[in-house]
């Protein structure tokens, strides 16, 4: 099964279980330590999660809060290169689908080919580029595609009508809408036009819809079920939870109740 496969059974299979979402927590590659991330990633899995999005430290995550930006730079002092984050991706993948986010730099530094090579061979499944503008992402999504790996567009809130439907014409695996303008943190709420940009984007692709940034709390994971997402992320709140020792265990068990009680209710 190619990584685009895994990521539809994915959402499919999730919404099978009677879910009307897939849960799909983040984790910062090597943050606390490799071994720790491991761990981390391994009580995602039997917490409930559907997928796992696995970051690839970099130094200006132009689209992360502090929090994430904060374990990317603990990650890279302690030495973490990619390739340890590609084989802490083949681990994970054992399990669940792992998509990728990295940042340009890094995959442009290796090519685009060598980059999508690596991630085909650990069983990664998919990949998300933040700071990748659609007109320039050519050469990665001909990487990605004939290795299977599902290239991750996002859509904001703020992008207009006409691109929409390019991206959407586009994307991979699913689309990542971000709920919010601004970069990657916990927020009291989420934005009231939530469902309308989750329509927008669904009316103008063909793959499923997950929603990221900002979401933090399991009412606002339902919130996000309930606005018709059919993936919800969550990064920040994690990670947080990960730097000051919190039971991350439990606090992924709670959202992935969330999102069946958003079912049944």
């Amino acid at each position: 099964m190619s990584g685009r496969q895994r990521i539809a059974a994915a959402f499919d299979a999730a919404r099978a279980d009677g879910r009307r979402a897939a849960l799909m927590p983040y984790m910062m590659g090597g943050f606390p330590d490799l071994r720790r991330a491991r761990a981390i990633g391994e009580a995602y899995v039997r917490a409930g999660a559907d997928l796992i999005e696995l970051g690839f430290p970099f130094s200006d995550p132009l689209a992360d809060g502090p929090v994430i930006h904060a374990a990317g730079v603990r990650a890279l002092r302690a030495g973490v290169h990619v390739h340890d984050v590609l084989a802490l991706g083949a681990a994970l993948a054992q399990d669940v689908p792992v998509v990728a986010m990295c940042y340009a730099n890094p995959l442009l530094a290796l090519g685009a080919e060598r980059f999508a090579d690596g991630l085909a061979a650990a069983g990664i499944s998919g990949l998300i580029v933040p700071d990748l503008p659609l007109e320039e992402s050519d050469a990665v999504l001909e990487a990605c595609d004939p290795r299977g790996v599902a290239l991750v567009p996002l859509a904001a809130p703020t992008t207009t009508p006409e691109r929409l439907e390019a991206i959407g014409a586009r994307a991979r695996g699913f689309v990542y809408a971000v709920t919010l303008t601004g970069t990657t943190g916990e927020r009291g709420r989420l934005d009231g036009s939530l469902a309308a940009l989750i329509a927008r984007v669904r009316a103008a692709t063909a793959v499923p819809v997950a929603v990221g940034f900002g979401i933090a709390t399991a009412q606002q994971v339902t919130a996000a079920a309930d606005a018709g997402a059919d993936g919800v992320i969550i990064g920040s709140r994690l990670v947080r939870a990960v730097g000051e020792g919190e039971d991350v265990e439990g606090l992924v068990r709670s959202f992935a109740a969330a999102l069946a009680q958003a079912a049944s209710g």
